[in-house]
This record gives C-alpha cells, structure tokens and sequence, in this order.
C-alpha cells in the first residue's frame, strides 16, 4: 500500500492544491494522511493565557474552501492545539480539532506531529525524539530529512526512493506550506520518496 503524508500546511489553500494535484498524478491511488499544523493559528503562543475567543475566524486563518480540502485523516499539531486551548464554541470545526490524535500508526510506522519532542540548539533542530515504530514520520520544522539509525542524510533528493528497511528512521516530511513538499511512503517495497509539487 502507498501512502501520500503531509504536513505543516499552515492554511495555505494554494499550496495545498498544487499538492493535491501532484499526488494525484504522481499516486493518484495513496492514501493520504497528515502530519499536523493544518491550520495557522494568528494569535502567538506568548499571548495564549490572556484570553479565549468564541469564533474560530479570531484565533485562525480559514480560507474559503479549505476545510473541504481536508478530507483525510491527520495527527494534531501545535497550531491545531494552541487553537484549541484558546477558543470557545461549538463550531463543529472545533470539534474536528479536538478529534484529532497525537499520532496514527501505519502497520510498522507510525506518524506525528514531533512539537511533542526536545528540539533546540543553533541551528535549531530535533535534539531527542521518544518513538514508538521502527519508523516514524512527522513535521514540525519545516524541513525535508532522512534520520536513519542517528545518522542525517546530508540532503535528501527528491523523486528518489530510499529504503526505510532495517534500523530506526526518522523521515521529516517537509512542509506544504511555500514548499509544496510531501513524502511517498510505500510500505511493500519498504521506501520512502520525498516529494516536491510546482
């Protein structure tokens, strides 16, 4: 079975159809499957104590059409539970966030946000990650990168299968968001290929 997983989105309507269409022509029959921060949360994380608003349309950049645009399963990210911990109502939106998992499994991998992990230093990048599946695939910083075993990929190529078989990975699968990047992630042949929409 194949499986089209993307991420960081950030409510980019534009970005997210270019995706669509190139996972289309590219895998039209992969299931498709999120790694978080579907939308974009306007109000910093610095100012989430100081109030709670009752629209969506306050807390959030919601494009006309977008949601439609979501029609597959995704793991929350941090945008999608900053939204939640500051907005009041029953917009069944809301509900939909709050619905989302922390992380979803794919027979041997599993797929998650990774804000849940330590990251840090100069530059900033992932420092300690807790899985659970010899291989896992998530977001969060926006990159494209292949982790296999603790060891980095120098810099991935695109259109490129890499076997996933054996040992731990880490596949970051970039961002929609201004990247239009995704990950083709097949798991008969045990590969993974990153992916980049025009």
């Amino acid at each position: 079975m194949q499986y089209a997983i993307v991420g960081d989105i950030h409510s980019s309507k534009g970005d997210l159809e270019d995706v669509l269409s190139h996972i289309n022509e590219r895998a039209p029959e992969a299931v498709l499957i999120g790694t978080g921060d579907l939308f974009e949360c306007t109000i910093s994380k610095r100012y989430v104590n100081e109030r709670t608003y009752s629209t969506l349309e306050e807390v959030m950049i919601l494009p006309e059409g977008f949601v439609e645009l979501l029609n597959f399963p995704s793991v929350k990210g941090n945008q999608e539970e900053r939204i939640l911990l500051i907005t009041e109502t029953d917009d069944p939106l809301l509900k939909m966030l709050s619905a989302m998992p922390e992380k979803i499994e794919l027979d041997a991998a599993e797929v998650i946000h990774g804000h849940q992990w330590k990251w840090g230093g100069e530059p900033w990048s992932l420092l300690e990650a807790d899985v659970s599946k010899g291989l896992t695939f998530y977001g969060h910083s926006h990159r494209s990168g292949l982790l296999r075993s603790g060891r980095e990929e120098e810099a991935v190529l695109f259109d490129h299968p890499y076997d996933v078989s054996g040992g731990q990975t880490l596949v970051n699968v970039g961002a929609v968001v201004f990247d239009k990047e995704w990950v083709l992630y097949d798991n008969i042949e045990n590969t993974v290929t990153f992916m980049k929409a025009k």
